[in-house]
């Protein structure tokens, strides 16, 4: 069987990622990398080197991969669409809500295409085992969600481009919470009620550094969590209370390893009468120590391009839902500043 031809665009940090999973998977075949920084050519071997996206796509690429910075995203998924290619694009897709409608437009007036986006941390081994036991039933159903995720921004945080407003769009919200976000779309499906305080308590840029949203949908579950590039130390927590019991998922398998050894904590709802004391029931922990979501988020997407499913998970609409609450939290967060500071 002939391979999936495959194009990356943007070899920054997740361009090099998605290079090293497509040459992997041996039902791709990577052509080339699109790079406008020539500086960075002489990094990519074993493929073609284009700085354009024109120069890529007349290579009759079957899938593209985008892996921009937020304000190039929407038009190279558009475009990509519109010459009748598959396309896998990076998180978040875009700078705003109507971004990702643009896109979701463009694969409704493509319908043969595929189109999946980047939100990989669905596929990290605690998070997977922790959907597991929650679809299992045995601890009940979900009450409330809790999250942490934030880092140190480091020495060249303020250099990023991942904080100028006209290039990212937001700031760690849109950056890193939209994980959070997503995960907990993933667990408890849509949130209707949104409220949100932002602000930029350390690093003195246009966009936050640390963000507060509290939700709570229909079935009237609530969900809370802080986005943060001021904790100093990388933290990642994922609290899943249910009727049963709890779920606990803390650390988080990276590069770097500096979020800690990934691990899921599952507990067991234990009064006086079972347990050594009230409120400290016994707990059952499980370790990770391969991060896989890169390699199992790629093959999601190939699965749906060679068997002509459609996408389910990481999907357009899925991007949408998630970029429709960022977008209500920053509306929110930008109401409170003007009702506390009127």
């Amino acid at each position: 069987m002939a391979k999936l031809r495959c194009g990356i665009v943007g070899y920054g940090y997740m361009g090099e990622i998605r290079k090293r999973v497509i040459e992997s998977i041996p039902e791709l075949e990577l052509v080339g990398v699109v790079e406008t920084n020539h500086n960075k050519w002489k990094q990519i071997n074993h493929c073609l080197v284009f700085d354009s996206f024109d120069a890529l796509i007349q290579t009759e690429v079957d899938a593209v991969f985008v892996a921009t910075p937020n304000i190039f995203a929407p038009d190279l998924c558009i475009k990509s669409l519109d010459f009748g290619k598959h396309v896998f694009c990076e998180k978040p897709p875009g700078r705003t809500f109507q971004d990702i409608k643009r896109i979701s437009e463009a694969e409704s007036r493509n319908p043969s295409c595929k189109l999946k986006f980047g939100f990989n941390h669905r596929f990290h081994p605690a998070v997977m085992k922790a959907k597991a036991v929650v679809e299992s039933g045995r601890l009940g159903k979900i009450l409330s969600l809790r999250g942490i995720y934030g880092k140190s921004g480091g020495k060249n945080y303020l250099n990023s481009w991942r904080n100028q407003k006209k290039v990212s769009g937001g700031g760690i919200l849109l950056d890193q919470g939209i994980h959070m976000l997503d995960l907990f779309r993933y667990f408890c499906g849509d949130f209707e009620a949104v409220k949100c305080f932002i602000n930029n308590s350390y690093w003195n840029l246009e966009v936050e550094d640390n963000a507060y949203v509290i939700l709570e949908n229909q079935k009237g579950q609530n969900a809370v969590f802080h986005s943060s590039a001021t904790l100093w130390k990388h933290t990642f927590q994922l609290d899943l209370l249910l009727e049963n019991g709890y779920l606990i998922v803390e650390g988080l398998l990276s590069k770097t390893g500096s979020y800690g050894r990934e691990r899921l904590i599952i507990g067991k709802r234990q009064f006086e009468d079972e347990a050594e004391a009230l409120g400290n029931p016994s707990e059952e922990m499980i370790c990770f120590d391969r991060d896989l979501s890169w390699t199992l988020e790629v093959q999601s997407f190939i699965k749906c391009i060679l068997n002509d499913l459609p996408v389910t998970v990481s999907s357009s609409h899925d991007a949408l839902k998630v970029m429709e609450l960022i977008d209500l939290a920053y509306q929110d967060a930008t109401k409170n500043k003007q009702r506390c500071y009127a």
